[in-house]
């Protein structure tokens, strides 16, 4: 159950870096489907945590209001990689468990993540464009927030959910892949 619940949280975290772990630490003070206390990861329910990704994610909103910079993508995308990597981590700690395994697959989760929700939401984004609805970007942000937060909370509630979580992520990432060969496929038979 502790995998299945770091899988789900580091998968959570890699779509939106900051918004999960304040939930699952607000979830872990309650002490309800997870605890991080007496572990080396106590401080991912710690109120200076909580409020630090709660100015976190203050600011990762704001930023994404002004429009995609480069800089601020990188930035959001190794803090979702690190944060998914403590939140597996935790998950086996929190458990009794040793956390270095979770560091290591909550890195590789989190990527897995991420580029599905980079993959997705960049599809979603371009098929709401070619429809000409350039306003459509702050409501498919909400949409991933809001999905984010329900996948965190399932991961620690009914955390065997999570490998139907990661099922998708790998979906999403092969049909891009299939999608992408079948593209270039027509070229190679014109020549």
């Amino acid at each position: 159950m502790a995998i299945s619940q770091g899988i789900g949280l580091s998968l959570a975290t890699g779509v939106r870096p900051f918004l999960p772990p304040l939930v699952v630490g607000a979830l872990a003070r309650a002490d309800a489907g997870v605890d991080f206390t007496g572990s080396d990861f106590s401080f991912l329910e710690s109120v200076p945590f909580l409020a630090l990704m709660l100015a976190f994610t203050a600011f990762a909103l704001a930023g994404e209001e002004r429009g995609p910079r480069r800089l601020f993508t990188i930035v959001l995308a190794l803090g979702s990689l690190a944060l998914g990597s403590l939140e597996f981590g935790g998950s086996l700690a929190g458990e009794g468990y040793s956390s270095g395994a979770g560091l290591v697959a909550g890195l590789g989760v989190a990527a897995i993540g991420l580029a599905a929700s980079i993959t997705f939401l960049g599809r979603a984004q371009a098929r709401l464009s070619a429809r000409g609805d350039p306003g459509s970007a702050a409501p498919l942000r909400l949409l991933a927030d809001g999905a984010t937060l329900v996948a965190a909370v399932v991961a620690v509630l009914l955390p065997p959910v999570s490998y139907l979580l990661l099922g998708f992520c790998l979906w999403v990432l092969v049909e891009r892949r299939r999608r992408a060969t079948r593209k270039y496929e027509g070229l190679r038979v014109l020549r």
